[in-house]
């Protein structure tokens, strides 16, 4: 199992696991999303996270997906490329008994040259923030049409960085900033 950090976790704000704890691996960089961040996050998507498909390009901690599952995502899809975190996600999800959560263990950036056109209605977007790739997935993600034609696009940065590059394709829904971080949900143009 791997190495936990004791009191490190993430808790389910709503939905059917509402108040759960679950453990989170201890990797350096691994910055699960807070509370606050989520609770405005899903009450910007309350209207369409029901019955959603739902992708997670960077899980880490699987917080971003797990919520979305909690409040009645259809199936939401974690990609992680580290296989730690990827088998502490495994684990949580068999705990949570979560049959519409599925875990891939690759690098994000590969496995987008495989999606299938209007697979997503909901996609966060969250990598590490070190990490500036926020501009060229949000290209990536658009080039290829991941979304539907309703679908919300979320990204989370680092309020240090500039805003990534809103490409032509894309509009603006929502922008927060809060401690941080940088909250931005996003639509097709």
């Amino acid at each position: 199992m791997p190495k936990q950090s004791k009191n490190y976790g993430i808790r389910i704000i709503a939905g059917k696991w509402r108040g759960r704890r679950l453990p989170v691996v201890d990797l350096p960089g691994l910055r699960p999303s807070g509370d606050r961040v989520r609770e405005t996050l899903f009450n910007w998507l309350q209207a369409d996270i029901r019955g959603a498909r739902c992708l997670d390009l960077f899980a880490g901690s699987g917080a971003l997906g797990l919520e979305a599952a909690s409040r009645g995502a259809a199936s939401v899809k974690l990609l992680e490329k580290h296989p730690q975190a990827a088998m502490q996600l495994q684990e949580n999800c068999r705990v949570l008994a979560a049959e519409n959560i599925h875990i891939e263990n690759v690098d994000s950036l590969d496995w987008l040259n495989s999606v299938k056109p209007g697979s997503f209605e909901i996609i966060f977007i969250d990598p590490p923030f070190d990490s500036q790739w926020q501009s060229s997935l949000l290209e990536k993600t658009t080039s290829v049409g991941m979304l539907t034609e309703d679908g919300r696009l979320y990204v989370e940065s680092a309020r240090r960085f500039e805003a990534p590059l809103v490409p032509a394709g894309l509009r603006e829904l929502k922008i927060k900033l809060l401690g941080e971080v940088r909250m931005q949900l996003l639509a097709l143009a």
